[in-house]
């Protein structure tokens, strides 16, 4: 790979045309993170960023705005099985960037995992449309002729992705797939130490064959003039430094072009481990193997990574000596080609210099080194020897204690690498205020079994934080860990951590969509959201709704039931057989005093039963099951005497693209003899797409 590593854009492989050796030298080299060997050089001179936007804004959106969400859906987790077939070539890559199997794992395996994950959760939670309906209706009308609602749409540019250094894969994946799914095309710059792997990647998924025209770009390189190009409808996702992330802000574009931007940036993790949580205690012992795996894992470059372990006072020196013991035990340093290797370098020498650097700063700051040294260590090399690596960027693990808890440098100045600060503290309130001098992180964990301590610390400390995770004897074996963010939660913080969210499930889809309020009759709203509205045209009567499959159902299809009466000895009936002997149905005397009876009345889930067998068509067809009822609420009581019908409306249909069904959604409506509301409710159904020959 000792070449200019390629970009794709414009749905094409792309390097520099280097005319001269100079050029060639200009271009920056990669190095093996361990050994120092050049792995492949990086340019983008002449590279047309206005191009590849554009590309993305025409060929992407048009390819990606003819698929549903679902069909994006399905794709992702295409992508993902092809990416696993070949994730062996991936591992291989990555040892080179300094990463142990473990945090290879974390990377490629964690990266796979977020595409499976929005694949399942795009199926599951979003409509098989283009357009996603949020919220309830709202009523804007006496009448119900003029409704309101709220949609979302995609946005009309590209997603521009900068990602960090650290998680080549993980960190481009948990961008890209939240974007395909809203079906907003991506533009990905990887961070140079590492490109080579995010190149790689996307050089599996080009070769799949499965990204639609123009809905992934890869920028391998420096993009200087980037935010010139970008314009209203387009989105930055940033991860990075906090510095780097305040300059890309201020730029025009953003200020007032429009362009949305969002940072995910270091921060000053704290971990609290509980009064309660003393040595000897499971909660101790957690904590201490949480700090440990922390300060190690990916050699601690990790925005999540714990750099601040707060500890009661009384408890630092047992921590210390548990944190000593543990490295010593379990940690070794070297090439992670090598076996026995638990911890790589670092990503390269200038980031090797930049950590010691700043362990420097918190030395200046009142940081004491109890674990560790800022010397070379002796590292285990690729052939298992153990000897001084000169051209890899390997430090040991270090930990500073600080007697005084109030440093400015303990809670501003972060070393990223393996290197955390111990601190103490007297009250749970003041633990609570130190997390808070942070000025905002991405996470922090607390290890405690005493609930009123996780309450005080969670009200002093949760608005500073993206995500705080609780750790105790019950959830230390299944927990994910402190800094593992996962797909389904929210990834980012407040503060110095960047202000921004990504992950975080279907939320993450909808950054990249707009929130838009639609106002009209219900005939409109029926044809913009594709969610049938009441006072929308019907179609009852003619062949009962039952007996259509999906390619014939039609959304406004209807079923208006006949009535039936109600009398006393069904409700008596009913209770007896149910159980359900509640006085409002059964005591005239006590019914009658409740301000909501008027005397003894039907159990509401008897109306509901009953109303099942007025709308029902009991024969074989292409219904296949009842899988649901949602949104039920009673309105009026019904007395003996009484009756009641079902109006019972094709709402929302939604086909399974890998199943031969799908899910319709059916508003039911209860109405007594006056024509009152008596219940309503939505009632999902799985329906077969086409009818079997034996009910054709």
């Amino acid at each position: 790979m000792n070449t200019i590593l390629p970009s794709y854009v414009n749905g094409q492989w792309w390097t520099p045309a280097l005319r001269q050796a100079h050029d060639a030298a200009e271009a920056a080299e990669v190095r093996d993170a361990s050994t120092g060997e050049v792995v492949t050089r990086v340019s983008t001179e002449g590279l047309d960023l206005g191009a590849a936007l554009d590309y993305a804004r025409t060929t992407g959106q048009a390819s990606l705005g003819e698929l549903t969400f679902h069909q994006r859906a399905v794709l992702l987790k295409q992508m993902a099985l092809a990416l696993t077939e070949r994730k062996a070539e991936l591992y291989e890559l990555s040892a080179r960037t300094g990463a142990t199997k473990q945090d290879s794992w974390v990377d490629i395996d964690g990266g796979i995992g977020v595409l499976f994950t929005y694949s399942s959760k795009g199926r599951r939670e979003m409509p098989n449309s283009k357009v996603y309906v949020d919220g309830a209706v709202e009523q804007l009308s006496k009448d119900g002729s003029f409704l309101g609602r709220h949609i979302y749409t995609r946005l009309p540019g590209v997603a521009v992705q900068i990602n960090a250094f650290n998680f080549p894969v993980w960190g481009s994946l948990e961008k890209f797939a939240p974007a395909f799914l809203a079906g907003v095309p991506t533009l990905v710059k990887p961070a140079t130490p590492t490109g080579y792997l995010a190149e790689a990647f996307v050089r599996i998924l080009v070769e799949s064959g499965l990204l639609p025209d123009g809905s992934l770009q890869l920028v391998s390189g420096g993009v200087p003039t980037l935010f010139d190009h970008l314009r209203l409808g387009d989105l930055v996702a940033f991860t990075g430094s906090a510095s780097t992330a305040e300059k890309l802000r201020a730029h025009d574009s953003v200020q007032t072009g429009g362009v949305r931007f969002t940072s995910e940036t270091d921060s000053i993790n704290a971990s609290v481990l509980g009064t309660d949580a003393v040595a000897g205690t499971p909660e101790f012992d957690a904590y201490v193997k949480q700090l440990v795996a922390e300060m190690t894992t990916k050699a601690g470059q990790k925005c999540t990574a714990i750099r601040r372990a707060i500890v009661p006072a009384a408890s630092v020196d047992a921590v210390i000596e548990a944190v000593r013991a543990r490295i010593a035990e379990r940690v070794v340093v070297g090439d992670p080609r090598a076996e026995g290797v638990t911890m790589g370098p670092l990503a390269s020498i200038a980031q090797r210099d930049e950590v010691l650097r700043q362990v420097g700063r918190l030395e200046a700051g009142g940081g004491e080194l109890v674990i560790g040294s800022t010397d070379a260590p002796a590292v285990t090399l690729a052939d298992g020897a153990t000897g001084e690596a000169s051209d890899g960027a390997f430090v040991a693990p270090m930990l500073l204690r600080f007697a005084d808890a109030s440093s400015p440098a303990l809670h501003e100045v972060e070393a990223f690498g393996p290197v955390s600060s111990i601190l103490g503290y007297d009250t749970v309130a003041e633990a609570a205020a130190l997390v808070a001098r942070g000025g905002g992180s991405l996470v922090t964990s607390v290890a405690t079994h005493d609930p009123e301590v996780a309450v005080a610390l969670a009200t002093g400390m949760a608005a500073y934080n993206g995500r705080v995770l609780f750790l105790d004897r019950d959830d230390a074996r299944s927990s994910t860990g402190h800094g593992s963010p996962l797909p389904n939660l929210v990834h980012g913080g407040p503060g110095r951590a960047g202000g921004g969210e990504e992950l975080g499930g279907i939320r993450a889809v909808l950054h990249h969509m707009q929130r838009t309020a639609v106002q009209g009759s219900p005939e409109m709203l029926t044809a913009l959201t594709g969610v049938w509205h009441a006072g929308a045209s019907s179609q009852p009567g003619g062949e009962h709704p039952f007996r259509k499959s999906l390619a014939e159902l039609r959304i406004g299809d209807q079923v208006v039931s006949a009535s039936r009466t109600v009398t006393l000895e069904d409700i008596e009936t009913f209770a007896a057989f149910t159980g359900d002997t509640f006085y409002a149905h059964m005591d005239e005397a006590a019914a009658s005093a409740n301000p909501f009876f008027p005397g003894r009345v039907a159990h509401g889930y008897l109306l509901v039963s009953w109303a099942a067998g007025l709308f029902v068509d009991a024969a074989p067809g292409p219904v296949l099951a009842n899988s649901g009822l949602e949104n039920l609420r009673f309105v009026t009581p019904v007395s003996p005497g009484d009756s009641i019908r079902v109006e019972l409306t094709a709402k929302q249909i939604t086909p399974r693209e890998t199943d031969e069904y799908g899910e319709v959604r059916w508003d039911a409506v209860l109405r007594n003899q006056d024509d009152e509301l008596v219940a309503s409710y939505d009632v999902l159904t799985l329906v077969a797409k086409e009818l079997a020959p034996a009910t054709a």
